[in-house]
C-alpha cells in the first residue's frame, strides 16, 4: 500500500494526484464523509465471531477479508470502503471525536502521525500481543506506529520499497541501455538520472520521464536521515538542507525539459502510461500494479533498475483498533493472522505487497521472485535492497500538508508555468499558512 510520508498514495490509495485528493478530502469532510463515518462504525454488537473493518479503496482489501473467511469461517468480517485513503482518515477522525467506531481500521502510513498524537484513541496493542510480536516487523516501520510513552497502536502492513521502472523499447530507440544492471549504473545519483534523462530527450524529442514532483523530488528527500522533521519533533522542512536540494533536484528536471508534465495517478497519466509518453517512472513496489492496469498491452516492454541512490520508500499502511471498538478482540486475530511474516510473503506473491517482516527477505519465495510483465525483473531483491537501508525517521503530524505544498509549487512550475525562482518560497509561505508556522 501506499505513501513515503512516510509519504503520497499508499500502496494503495485511489488514483488520485495528492492536490485533488487532499482537496477532495476537505470538500467531503464535514458533510458525506461525516454522515459515512456515522452510518458505518461499529454497532455495539459484543457477538466475537463479528467485527467492524474500515478499509480505503483502490486495493481490494475485499480479497484479504475473503482469504480470512476461508482460514476463520465462523468470522464475520463486515467491510467498509469509505473512500480513498486521506477519506478514509477523515471519516475516523470524525468518527473518534464522537461517531461510531469501527473494530479495525487500515491507516496510510503518511496520515499515521496525526492519529499518533493522541494514541489513547487506540487500544495498545503491546496489551493484545504486540509486544511479542513488533520484533517480526522493519524496525523504522514499527517505529513509526510507537508512541514516545511506549504504546503501539498499529502494525505495519506493508512497504513501499523503491526502484525505477523503464521501458526497454523506448531506452533502445534513444541509442540507450535496456539491461538492467547497464541501466542502474547509468544512474547512481540523481544528477546522473537528470543527465541520462536529457540524453533520452535529446534523441527522440521526448519526455523521459512522467514529471518531476513525484519522480525526482519525493524520492530524494525520501533519502534523508532527517526529512520534514527532526529527531526531536521539530518542523525543520525550511532548514533541512535535503529538503531544499531535492527541491532544487526537481525544479532542474524541469528545467531540463525531460518531463512529460503529467501528474500522478490521474487520467492523463495513465493515457500517457499507455502511450509511452514516458520512459520511466519512479516505481515502489504497489506501483507495478497501477502500471499493469494503465497499459496492459505493454508487458513485457518494461524493466525494473535500482532507484538513484540505491534506498527508499514510497508509502505503506497500518492497522489499528479503536480504544471505543466493541470487538477489539477479533480485529487482533485479524491482525496477527493477515500480517504475519507467512500471509504477508504471499501477499507478496499474490499482489505485489512488499513484506514489512524482515525474516522474509531472504526467502528463495522472494528473493528469487521474478516478474514476467517486467522482463522478469527480480523485484523481490530489487524492492527488499530499497528498505534494508533505511533509518528510522521522525514522521511528523503536518507530514502530509508540508509535502503537498513542495508538490503542489513543483506542479505548478511545471505544468501551470509558474516562476521557477519564485517555487521555493510560495512552498514555503503556502505551507506556514496550512500548518500555522
Amino acid at each position: 500500500m501506499k505513501n513515503l510520508l512516510s509519504t503520497p498514495q499508499s500502496a494503495t490509495a485511489a488514483p488520485l494526484s495528492r492536490r485533488r485528493a487532499l482537496a477532495l478530502s476537505a470538500l467531503v469532510g464535514g458533510t458525506a464523509l461525516a454522515t459515512s463515518a456515522c452510518s458505518g462504525g461499529s454497532s455495539g454488537a459484543t457477538d466475537p465471531n463479528t467485527f467492524e473493518f474500515w478499509s480505503f479503496t483502490g486495493i481490494n482489501q475485499k480479497d484479504s477479508v475473503e482469504e480470512y473467511k476461508q482460514l476463520a469461517p465462523d468470522v464475520t468480517v463486515k467491510l467498509t470502503e469509505v473512500g480513498n485513503a486521506q477519506e478514509t482518515a477523515q471519516g475516523l477522525t470524525t468518527a473518534l471525536a464522537g461517531g461510531k467506531v469501527p473494530d479495525l481500521v487500515l491507516i496510510q502510513a503518511g496520515d499515521l502521525p496525526k492519529f499518533m498524537k493522541n494514541p489513547g484513541n487506540f487500544v495498545d496493542l503491546t496489551t493484545l500481543g504486540a509486544d511479542d510480536v513488533q520484533d517480526d516487523y522493519v524496525e523504522w516501520v514499527m517505529a513509526q506506529a510507537t508512541a514516545q510513552s511506549g504504546e503501539i497502536i498499529g502494525i505495519p502492513t506493508d512497504v513501499g520499497g523503491m526502484g525505477v521502472a523503464y521501458r526497454t523499447d523506448l531506452m533502445a530507440a534513444a541509442g540507450l541501455p535496456t539491461n538492467r544492471d547497464e541501466v542502474s549504473a547509468l544512474w547512481p545519483t540523481w544528477e546522473d538520472f537528470i543527465a541520462t534523462g536529457r540524453r533520452y530527450t535529446e534523441a527522440t524529442g521526448n519526455a523521459f520521464i512522467d514529471n518531476a514532483a513525484t519522480t525526482v523530488f519525493l524520492q530524494a528527500v525520501s533519502q534523508g536521515e532527517e526529512q520534514y522533521y527532526s529527531a526531536d519533533g521539530d518542523v525543520v522542512y525550511d532548514t533541512n538542507p535535503i529538503v531544499r536540494e531535492s527541491f532544487d533536484l526537481g525544479l532542474r528536471a524541469i528545467a531540463a525539459g525531460i518531463t512529460a508534465k503529467l501528474e500522478s495517478f490521474t487520467d492523463g497519466w495513465n493515457a500517457g502510461m499507455a502511450k509511452g509518453a514516458f520512459a520511466a517512472v519512479a516505481a515502489p513496489s504497489w506501483m507495478l500494479g497501477s502500471i499493469r492496469s494503465a497499459a496492459p498491452d505493454t508487458e513485457g516492454e518494461w524493466d525494473i533498475a535500482v532507484i538513484p541512490g540505491g534506498r527508499g520508500n514510497w508509502g505503506g499502511s497500518y492497522l489499528a483498533i479503536p480504544a471505543r471498538a466493541a470487538n477489539p478482540q477479533a480485529a487482533w486475530d485479524y491482525i496477527t493472522t493477515m500480517q504475519s511474516p507467512e500471509q504477508q510473503l504471499q501477499h507478496f506473491l499474490d499482489s505485489g505487497s512488499l513484506p514489512t517482516t524482515p525474516v522474509n527477505y531472504d526467502k528463495p519465495e522472494l528473493v528469487n521472485h521474478t516478474d514476467p510483465f517486467f522482463g522478469d525483473a527480480p523485484t523481490g531483491k530489487i524492492f527488499t535492497q530499497a528498505v534494508l537501508g533505511l533509518e528510522p525517521f521522525v514522521n511528523g503530524e503536518y507530514n502530509t500538508e508540508i509535502s503537498t505544498e513542495l508538490l503542489n509549487a513543483l506542479n505548478g512550475v511545471e505544468g501551470d508555468g509558474a516562476p521557477a525562482d519564485a517555487a521555493w518560497d510560495t512552498a514555503v509561505r503556502n505551507i506556514k499558512s496550512a500548518i500555522g508556522s
